[in-house]
C-alpha cells in the first residue's frame, strides 16, 4: 500500500470513529448557504480534529501542521467529503491566512497566529472585496494611516464571510497615500472585536446571512500586523488567492457528485427522467463533472510545479458555471412544487437552497468575466482591459 493509501485509511478510520455519539447528528450540516447550521456544534467538531491533529495537515510540522504531500491532501478532503462531515468553520484561516503567513510572515506573526488556527481558538474572516472593488481588488479604497501606536484602519468591506463569528480579520488596505491600482496596498491583521469595527448582516436569497458588511472607522492594530512590508499588499493578496484555489476543490467536487446522483435519484422517482431533454441534462452534468475533476487535477499538477498559473481561472469559470446550472436543472426536475417554500414563512428545501446559493458561484472567488479577462490576458495575449 502506498503511503497515500495508508495515510487515505487512516483519516477514513479516524472519521469513522469520531462522526458517532454527540457528533454523528452533525453529517451534512453547513456549508454554503447553511453557515448558520449548528455552528457552535460544528466548531467543537472542529477543535476535537485539531486535538487529534487533523488540522493543517499540509502544513510543515514546525508550524503544527503534518507535512502531508499534495497527494495526501487530496485524499483528506476527499474522505472528508465522502464521509459527509460537516462543514468547516475555520477554513479561512488554516486554508488561506496560515500559508500567506508561513510564506510571507515574520516569526513573530507565526508565534503569535499559526497556533490559533490550528487549534481552532481564533476564527479569521478576510477582508478584501469593497462596495467599488469586488473582483477588481485593485480598486482598494480602504485607507490604513501609520502612527506611533500602529495602524488605524478606515474604511468598508463587503461579502465578508463569517465574519459575524470571526476574532480576527486579515485585509487589504490603501497604504501609500496618492497610490493608485496596485500600488500603495498592504495587508494588516486586524482584530474585530473592538471600538471602530461594525459587522452588518447582508441577507441572502436563501434568508440566511453568512456573508456581511464589516466598516472600519478607526480601528486600531498593532504596528507589527503587517504581513510583507507597506506596499507588498497586492503580492500578497494574490498568493492568498492562489492558496485558496487549492486541494479543497477535489473534495469539493465529491459533494458536487453527490447532489448529481440525489438529483438523478429524485427525477426517476418523480418521472421528470422520463424527458428526454432532462435524461440529456443530467448526462451532460455528469460529462461536466469529469471535465471539473480533470480541470482541478491540471490545477493542481501545474500548482505541484509551483506555477499554478490562469489553470486556476479555467477551474473556476467551468465548476462555478456548472453548479449553478445544476441548481436550475434541480428546480425542473422538482417542476412546480419547487416553487413553493417547505414551510412558513421561508422555510427552504435543499434543492431551493441549492438553485439561489449557486447564483453566486459564479460571482464569489474572482467573477467569471474577471476569470475570463486572465485567461485572456494571461492565456490567448490578448491586449489589457483599458483602465480609468
Amino acid at each position: 500500500m502506498s503511503s497515500t493509501e495508508t495515510f487515505r485509511s487512516g483519516f477514513r478510520t479516524w472519521l469513522r470513529s469520531a462522526l458517532t455519539g454527540e457528533f454523528a447528528a452533525l453529517k451534512g450540516r453547513g456549508g454554503p448557504g447553511r453557515e448558520h447550521e449548528a455552528f457552535a456544534e460544528r466548531l467543537a467538531w472542529e477543535r476535537h480534529m485539531a486535538a487529534d491533529g487533523w488540522t493543517c495537515i499540509g502544513w510543515p510540522p514546525a508550524y503544527g501542521g503534518r507535512g502531508a504531500t499534495l497527494e495526501e491532501q487530496v485524499a483528506f478532503h476527499e474522505e472528508y467529503a465522502l464521509a459527509d462531515a460537516p462543514a468547516r468553520v475555520g477554513h479561512i484561516g488554516e486554508q488561506l491566512l496560515g500559508p500567506t503567513l508561513i510564506a510571507f510572515g515574520t516569526a513573530t506573526q507565526r508565534e503569535r497566529f499559526l497556533p490559533g488556527i490550528r487549534s481552532v481558538g481564533e476564527l479569521w474572516c478576510q477582508g478584501y472585496s469593497e462596495p467599488g472593488a469586488g473582483s477588481d481588488l485593485a480598486g482598494v479604497r480602504t485607507r490604513a494611516e501609520r502612527d506611533a501606536d500602529g495602524w488605524s484602519v478606515t474604511g468598508q468591506k463587503t461579502w465578508t464571510s463569517l465574519a459575524h463569528e470571526s476574532q480576527w480579520c486579515f485585509l487589504v488596505a490603501r497604504t501609500g497615500p496618492g497610490t493608485r491600482r496596485h500600488a500603495g496596498l498592504s495587508c494588516l491583521l486586524v482584530p474585530m472585536g473592538q471600538p471602530g469595527v461594525e459587522v452588518r448582516p447582508i441577507t441572502q436569497l436563501t434568508g440566511t446571512s453568512e456573508f456581511n458588511e464589516v466598516f472600519f472607522d478607526g480601528a486600531r492594530t498593532g504596528a507589527d500586523n503587517i504581513v510583507g512590508e507597506p506596499g507588498d499588499g497586492w503580492k500578497v493578496a494574490m498568493a492568498t488567492l492562489g492558496f485558496e484555489r487549492g486541494v479543497s476543490t477535489l473534495g469539493q467536487q465529491v459533494g458536487f457528485r453527490r447532489e448529481l446522483q440525489e438529483l438523478i435519484t429524485l427525477a426517476r422517482r418523480n418521472g421528470a427522467a422520463d424527458d428526454p431533454l432532462v435524461r440529456d441534462r443530467l448526462a451532460r452534468a455528469w460529462t461536466g463533472l469529469e471535465i471539473i475533476r480533470f480541470n482541478a487535477l491540471r490545477m493542481l499538477d501545474g500548482a505541484a510545479a509551483g506555477a499554478p498559473g490562469p489553470d486556476a481561472s479555467i477551474s473556476k469559470i467551468y465548476w462555478a458555471t456548472w453548479h449553478r446550472e445544476l441548481g436550475e436543472l434541480a428546480m425542473d426536475v422538482c417542476g412546480a412544487g419547487g416553487m413553493l417554500a417547505d414551510g412558513a414563512p421561508y422555510e427552504l428545501g435543499d434543492w431551493q437552497r441549492l438553485f439561489l446559493f449557486s447564483r453566486a458561484d459564479t460571482i464569489y472567488a474572482g467573477s467569471n468575466e474577471i476569470q475570463r479577462n486572465i485567461i485572456a490576458e494571461r492565456v490567448l495575449g490578448l491586449p489589457k482591459e483599458a483602465t480609468a
